[in-house]
């Protein structure tokens, strides 16, 4: 009986989906196919004159565990949610006109997590799991190992040539990905002192919380969660006064908000906590932007109370706005941070619908920014062993049934599947059968292959799309550590600072290309 009833659904999946045009008439005519691709060309060959301006601005979009499957995916999402197919739409990054590959691997891990990959982004230095801002030569947990091999971020680089700072995250703003720009710290889960054990404090080292406001004092703007590693333990929270897990965690009893209101109300700075306030602000008012919407991390777009929670889209445009008034420009570092928590959770559809509203802020920044004179690089800090297939019909939900049964165990399947995960479940000794739950749910856990409680990253390269001036120097398959030096010499930031003498706000390479030629000539004569 059960049987019959698959078959059924099974069926009526299948004759549905036939009974549909399965692409437009206009694909039919190579005419389409070859106008298209002209087209391309064409947009192609003008890029061969290439952006060489210094930039003057910015922007790091970091999709946290944003693999190439996971771009595939939401790129079809997005365009199912405008009522197409999905697959020939266009996302933001899509349109970028550079797309290169970086290798994520950690000094001492072949599959990375996102401290050691933030690291190397975002310090231009490869460094172990779990560290934040150290070199390889410090050790997880050790304190006594992180003084002498502090390394610093192209944040702080661009804060001492004298442009504005900006973090956005949707996770905590003291997570690993933002707290790599501003913190050195052997352990990435030093949120606050609560969570440090007493050894490493006696030692000297700081948590990650207090590293936020004390190593970079004046960083302009920061947005994300995080609020109770900022207050006193046991102090209520705002929003969740009756909730004791949102309470403040501190142990030193330090009022970090206050202490930075206080420092900041001759400054022109806000502290805000909800979207009501972020969004009466007007940032030609505002110099200094603390927003602390959560006790701990964002909640997930789909889950969001328009209401009440700022979405990612509408932090970056407050953050553009108040960082772009400065005359030097502005790095801006935005994490698309909860995409990573979906795949963990094996909670596909949470993670691909923040990933398209990463897509959206990237669309937004597009608004208030100009290619000519900002830089703008998106990409991820590792995969996660998520992946589509199926033979799945053009147009078919990306969240639906391939549309077979198993050969094996005669039973359907999602098109969606993790190597590993909360998604493995058996009953009666057998696979789940996806027909009998609702795979459709918001919180519906994919099915894996391997047991795990939280699945996990995955090791393949990520794609890193890049615009604006120098963008081109982003090309081929590169360490991941090669970006933010890419980003700093085109902003003449940090170091190898030498191209940057042209008068015409280009960034003049000719020094660079000429040492490198006198070297070449140099090695030839002792070979």
């Amino acid at each position: 009986m059960k049987l019959t009833a698959l078959l059924i659904v099974c069926s009526s999946l299948m004759f549905g989906s036939l009974g549909k045009p399965q692409f437009p008439e206009r694909e039919k005519d190579p005419k389409f196919w070859n106008m298209w691709a002209q087209r391309t060309l064409e947009n192609a060959l003008s890029l061969q004159s290439l952006n060489t301006n210094k930039a003057m601005n910015l922007i790091l979009f970091l999709g946290d565990g944003m693999g190439i499957p996971t771009v595939t995916a939401a790129r079809i999402l997005k365009g199912q949610l405008n009522g197409q197919s999905g697959e020939e739409t266009q996302l933001e990054m899509d349109k970028f006109p550079f797309v290169s590959l970086a290798k994520t691997y950690n000094t001492n891990a072949q599959v990375p997590d996102s401290a050691g990959t933030a690291t190397a982004y975002l310090c231009g230095v490869k460094a172990n799991e779990g560290t934040v801002g150290v070199s390889a030569a410090a050790v997880r947990t050790q304190c006594n190992t992180t003084q002498g091999n502090e390394v610093t971020s192209i944040l702080r680089w661009a804060k001492e040539a004298g442009k504005s700072v900006g973090i956005v995250t949707t996770t905590r703003v003291n997570h690993a990905t933002p707290s790599a720009s501003y913190a050195h710290c052997v352990d990435r889960d030093w949120y606050s002192d609560n969570e440090m054990p007493a050894e490493a404090l006696r030692d000297g080292c700081k948590d990650i919380a207090r590293q936020l406001f004390e190593n970079i004092p004046n960083i302009d703007v920061i947005m994300g969660g995080g609020r109770k590693y900022m207050f006193p333990k046991n102090k209520s929270d705002v929003e969740y006064p009756n909730v004791l897990k949102h309470s403040g965690t501190r142990k030193d009893g330090r009022n970090l908000v206050e202490e930075w209101t206080d420092r900041m109300k001759d400054k022109k700075g806000y502290y805000v906590w909800n979207k009501k306030q972020l969004l009466s602000l007007n940032p030609n008012n505002v110099n200094y932007l603390l927003g602390l919407f959560e006790p701990a991390d964002l909640p997930y777009d789909l889950e969001r109370n328009s209401e009440t929670d700022p979405s990612l889209t509408e932090m970056v445009e407050v953050a553009i706005k108040i960082l772009r008034k400065n005359p030097r420009g502005f790095y801006l570092l935005v994490e698309g941070g909860r995409i990573d928590h979906g795949h963990h959770e094996g909670k596909a559809k949470q993670a691909l619908h923040e990933t398209v509203e990463m897509d959206r802020a990237i669309g937004r920044a597009d608004l208030l920014t100009s290619v000519h004179d900002t830089m703008t690089v998106v990409t991820a800090d590792h995969s996660h062993v998520f992946n589509f297939g199926g033979y799945t019909g053009r147009g078919n939900t990306i969240f639906g049934l391939a549309p077979m049964l198993s050969d094996i165990d005669q039973k359907p399947f999602t098109s969606i599947i993790y190597g590993n995960g909360p998604g493995y479940k058996l009953i009666n000794g057998a696979r789940e059968n996806v027909s009998t739950v609702d795979y459709q749910d918001n919180n519906y856990q994919a099915q894996a292959a391997v047991p795990l409680s939280m699945e996990t990253h995955g090791g393949e390269d990520v794609a890193v799309f890049a615009k604006g001036p120098l963008a081109h120097l982003l090309h081929g398959v590169h360490e991941q550590n090669y970006i933010p030096h890419v980003m700093a010499y085109a902003a003449c930031i940090g170091q190898n600072r030498e191209h940057c003498v042209s008068r015409s706000g280009a960034a003049d390479l000719r020094p660079v290309l000429s040492s490198i030629a006198a070297f070449l000539t140099v090695t030839r004569i002792l070979c």
